[in-house]
C-alpha cells in the first residue's frame, strides 16, 4: 500500500513539475508578443515582426555587448529578429549617402525610415513604431533594469 502512494506522489509531483515548466516556457515566449497584440490590436505576425525590427535596429547601433544586454532581457530575441521583414539591399546606398551628407542625423533618419518600411511590409502603418516602441521598452525594463532600458532608449530617440 505505501508502495502505491508513494508511485502517485510521485506522479502527480511530475505532473505538477512539467505543468509548472510549460507555463513558465510558454510565459516567456510569448508575454512581449502578447502585450504588443493585446495593447496595439496587431496580428501575432506583426507584432513579432515589428519587435524584431525595433530589436534589429538595436543591433546595428549598439556595440555588440550591450546588445547582449538588451537580448539577456528578451526570451527569444533570435526569433523576433528572424521575424522582422528584410531589408531590400537598395535602399542602404539611398540612405548611405544622406549619412555621409548630415552625419548622425542621417543615420537617425536610416534607422527611423528603415523601421517604417519593416513596419509597412507588415501592414502597418509607419506612426505604429511610435506604439511599439513605448511597450517594448517597459517590457525591456521590466525584464532586464533600467540601464538595459536606456540602452535601447537612446538608440530609439
Amino acid at each position: 500500500m505505501s508502495n502505491i502512494r508513494l508511485s502517485i506522489s510521485t506522479i502527480f509531483m511530475t505532473m505538477l513539475i512539467l505543468l509548472f515548466s510549460q507555463s513558465t516556457l510558454f510565459a516567456q515566449k510569448t508575454s512581449l508578443v502578447n502585450l504588443l497584440t493585446q495593447q496595439l490590436g496587431v496580428t501575432e505576425t506583426q507584432a513579432q515582426g515589428g519587435a524584431g525590427s525595433i530589436f534589429n535596429l538595436a543591433k546595428e547601433k549598439l556595440s555588440p555587448q550591450e546588445f547582449s544586454q538588451v537580448a539577456n532581457s528578451v526570451p527569444n530575441m533570435n526569433d523576433l529578429i528572424d521575424a522582422a521583414p528584410k531589408k531590400e539591399s537598395g535602399m542602404g546606398g539611398m540612405f548611405g549617402g544622406a549619412t555621409s551628407m548630415f552625419g548622425d542625423s542621417g543615420s537617425s533618419l536610416e534607422g527611423l525610415a528603415g523601421l517604417a518600411g519593416s513596419f509597412s511590409k507588415l501592414g502597418l502603418s509607419p506612426d505604429m513604431v511610435n506604439q511599439f516602441v513605448p511597450i517594448i521598452l517597459n517590457y525591456v525594463k521590466s525584464s532586464g533594469g533600467e540601464t538595459v532600458s536606456n540602452l535601447l532608449a537612446a538608440v530609439l530617440q
